[in-house]
């Protein structure tokens, strides 16, 4: 039998969050407490020297060229950056000049972590005199231009990366980053270069990689960082797939390196293995930087106490039994397997929603029969009118999500949904990742379409992509004059003809689209809208320019007709891209499975898996659970946010990237 050792970390704040937010969810009355595990004893283990960097930038008689040059970065003008650095001397670089010692300076000031510049005032050492050099502050006119140091030189280096990746050249951005990794690089700006290569790894996809540079930066890190880098590690390697984390454990040395795959790996277990699990990991384990207090919010399962009776509040009969059927066929999959498995103790019981007078009325019944935790409703009105309620004694799992705030209740409604605007975010970080930085939106009109948008320039925009222009379309026939307007055609067109028209004459003229995109989105709400536009991009000079698009253009559905979507990139759910495959088989040998509502199938079994992991998610930005419709965390709103699969369309079928 596993040892089991006490959990660490814990407190009695958090311990009454959590059972605010499952309001009690048993039986009618509080949850018994767990009977206190006997410590085993912990192995001898010397105490580590402290090891922390200093990360104040070294004094430099060319602080204020960086500091101008630091600022227009952080505002993503990366030709401004370039003409600022311009004013440093262009020397040689000799070799090794990279490879002077380090120096300790005191009085660190923390450095802002990427893609945010530090503050102005962490640069000492700025003049205060005026220059006659113009730019160059504090050089005195009768002095010769200072010459570079070998820090300032791997400065300029890591300032020549960031624009690189501002620009979107993010392979020369890496390419300048290995070559400051040299012996003697002062830490501070070692740590520099080092954060924005982990956050161009992350966000083209390379996890494994991340994972592993933030897992180093951590060992030396200063203590108020090494949250956010603990973050970040865990993050990364629970997007990554679990062959290859098995893969890189099998090679894996480092002792700290090694506990963190085998971390993430026990994170995917069972709720029922997890504790004890955790618990052994612990014990082989105790001094490592995740030991104190677990990420992802696993070590709140020790403390869960699942409701024994669970109530599905799902419109079974009626307009929308389809949509509910398909839920609750998702669920009861995902409930039978854990059975199957021994790990799901509770009872379930089904209300049509449908035949209830209100929300309420099948609120009550559940409460009546028993329930300590309801999963539903599936529309958005039943949802805001549970969500009106001034009294909830039972925990909601909502399946849909509010558009405005909702009111304050004495127990949690967390809000599950299929929302396009997690999609729209998806596609931006997509794009931006693999190096696009100029885009043309194309969208249909209407209020769908406005959402859309809205939620693709908010992130486009925070990650520092321009929107070129944006056109819209109401209906088939619009399609081709609308991408012709958004590539710029119709003004080329415009300007052969008053050429023909000075000239009198006949000029042979070949349209040109603008050449400054590199992205088109592409935000239509069905396959069929795509399927026409897609190939009028490449009629129209376009279809070299990647088009990013949401999950709407496919049905989820093998089509032939899908070809015509080829090469166009897109985010999914984990379920339409082969995860799952057991649950996705049971639903359809029992007949259950949907192919019109395959995602609602997916709703249901991730309304399963947080029920089971509700408390889990009391971790805030830590917790990151990998369900079948993403991954999943949840805002202080209490609504699940999802973060969808890469994926692209060749030869007519959808591949995971």
């Amino acid at each position: 039998m596993r040892p089991i050792l006490p959990a660490r970390g814990r407190t009695a704040a958090a311990t009454a969050l959590i059972l605010i937010l499952l309001g009690l969810a048993g039986c009618g009355g509080a949850p018994e407490q767990p009977a206190e595990p006997v410590p085993l004893p912990q192995p001898e283990v010397a105490p580590l020297p402290p090891d922390e960097i200093s990360l104040e930038l070294p004094p430099s008689a060319w602080s204020d060229t960086f500091r101008r040059a630091e600022e227009a970065l952080s505002r993503f003008e990366w030709m401004l950056a370039g003409d600022i650095l311009d004013e440093l001397p262009d020397e040689p670089v000799a070799d090794g000049a990279f490879s002077a010692p380090a120096t300790t300076y005191p009085g660190a000031t923390p450095a802002a972590t990427y893609p945010g510049s530090a503050p102005a005032d962490s640069y000492p050492g700025r003049p205060a005199a005026p220059s006659p050099y113009g730019d160059i502050a504090g050089i005195d006119a009768a002095a010769p231009v200072p010459a570079l140091t070998p820090d300032d030189r791997v400065y300029r280096g890591y300032l020549e990366a960031r624009i690189d990746y501002v620009r979107g050249d993010q392979a020369a951005a890496l390419t300048r980053l290995e070559a400051l990794q040299r012996p003697g690089i002062n830490p501070a700006l070692e740590y520099r270069a080092r954060t924005l290569r982990r956050h161009i790894l992350s966000l083209s996809g390379d996890y494994l990689a991340s994972a592993r540079l933030t897992d180093l930066m951590l060992r030396t890190a200063p203590g108020e960082h090494r949250p956010a880098l603990r973050r970040g590690i865990w993050h990364d390697l629970q997007r990554q797939d679990e062959a290859a984390l098995r893969d890189a454990l099998a090679a894996a040395a480092d002792p700290q390196w090694r506990g963190w795959l085998e971390l993430s790996l026990l994170g995917r277990g069972s709720v029922a293995e997890v504790p004890a699990d955790l618990a052994q990991w612990r014990y082989d384990n105790p001094e490592h930087p995740a030991a104190e207090a677990p990420p992802g919010g696993l070590g709140y399962l020790e403390q869960a106490a699942p409701a024994n009776r669970v109530a599905l509040l799902l419109p079974l009969s009626g307009r929308l039994a389809p949509a509910g059927k398909a839920v609750l066929d998702g669920y009861l999959a995902a409930w039978f397997a854990a059975r199957a498995d021994g790990i799901a103790s509770h009872s379930v019981i089904t209300l049509d929603l449908t035949r209830y007078g209100s929300v309420r009325e099948a609120y009550d019944d559940a409460l009546a029969q028993g329930a300590g935790l309801v999963v539903g409703p599936l529309s958005k009105s039943a949802v805001e009118e549970l969500a009106a309620q001034p009294i909830r004694p039972l925990p909601v799992l909502a399946l849909n999500r509010s558009n405005g705030e909702l009111p304050a209740g004495n127990t949690a409604l967390v809000q599950l949904a299929l929302a396009p605007e997690d999609e729209a975010q998806g596609i931006a970080e997509y794009a931006y990742g693999r190096g696009a930085r100029r885009a043309l939106v194309i969208r249909p009109e209407g209020a769908w379409g406005d959402k859309m948008e809205q939620a693709l320039r908010r992130r486009w925009d925070a990650l520092g992509g321009t929107i070129a222009n944006t056109v819209s379309y109401q209906d088939r026939e619009a399609y081709s004059g609308v991408v012709k307007s958004g590539l710029g055609l119709e003004a080329s067109e415009a300007r052969a003809r008053n050429i023909r028209d000075i000239l009198a004459t006949k000029v042979e003229f070949n349209a040109r689209r603008r050449q400054d995109l590199d992205a088109i989105f592409l935000l239509s709400r069905s396959g069929a809208e795509a399927r026409s536009i897609k190939p009028l991009l490449a009629f129209h000079y376009a279809g070299a320019v990647p088009v990013y698009a949401p999950s709407s253009i496919y049905s989820g559905i093998p089509d032939p007709k899908n070809r015509d979507l080829d090469g166009i990139n897109l985010v999914e759910m984990p379920w339409l891209l082969g995860a799952s495959p057991e649950l996705r088989v049971a639903l359809a040998a029992g007949g259950t499975g949907s192919d019109s509502y395959t995602r609602l199938n997916a709703l249901g079994a991730d309304a399963f898996l947080l029920q089971s992991r509700f408390v889990q998610l009391q971790a805030g930005p830590d917790a990151l659970i990998r369900g079948h419709t993403g991954l999943l965390t949840m805002d202080p709103a209490l609504q699940i946010q999802r973060e969808l699969w890469p994926a692209t369309f060749d030869g007519g079928d959808l591949r995971a990237r």
